[in-house]
């Protein structure tokens, strides 16, 4: 039995409002997941904030019109999924990372703010450090030479007590 009318209003709005919210959709075939492994990929989704859905073609297709990602309609044969986050790599990270030890999940491609980028292209930005380790990076570059500095302005008190102590015990 098919979908009522209403579900695939809502399912299509849904999808619409996913596609004008998220910087990144990796689209993947499905080849047969089982519940539990459907379920253990959406629970990875959400840890990283993303979204992973199972749709109709043609609703995803229909909800592409008018958006960035329209460049990759063609990515909607067969059992496809959709797996989207606002951060630029999450969604990348998690599909990748779902597909390296699960062969039935094979990624066909995606679109990064509107650019298609093929399934090597999707790898490529999975292996990316995340986000927040960027941050992390940049946070600890900044502070680095702040530490330095403060270690440098120390070194010479330091060196003057041991010069003034050596010079104590030799006279003494």
């Amino acid at each position: 039995m098919g979908m009522s009318r209403a579900k695939k209003e809502q399912e299509f709005s849904e999808i619409k409002a996913q596609f004008e919210e998220d910087s990144l959709i990796v689209v993947s075939h499905n080849l047969g997941l089982t519940v539990k492994e459907d379920s253990d990929l959406r629970v990875k989704s959400r840890a990283v904030a993303a979204r992973h859905k199972t749709t109709k073609n043609t609703l995803a297709r229909r909800a592409l019109v008018g958006t960035r990602f329209e460049g990759i309609a063609n990515l909607f044969e067969g059992p496809t999924r959709i797996t989207s986050s606002q951060d630029p790599i999450a969604a990348a990270k998690v599909a990748h990372d779902f597909a390296k030890t699960n062969p039935k999940f094979v990624i066909l491609g995606g679109s990064l703010d509107g650019k298609t980028l093929s399934a090597a292209e999707i790898v490529q930005l999975a292996n990316l450090p995340s986000l927040d380790a960027l941050r992390g990076k940049i946070v600890g570059l900044l502070q680095a030479p702040a530490t330095k500095l403060a270690g440098l302005l120390q070194a010479p008190a330091r060196d003057l007590v041991g010069v003034t102590r050596a010079y104590g015990e030799k006279a003494g």
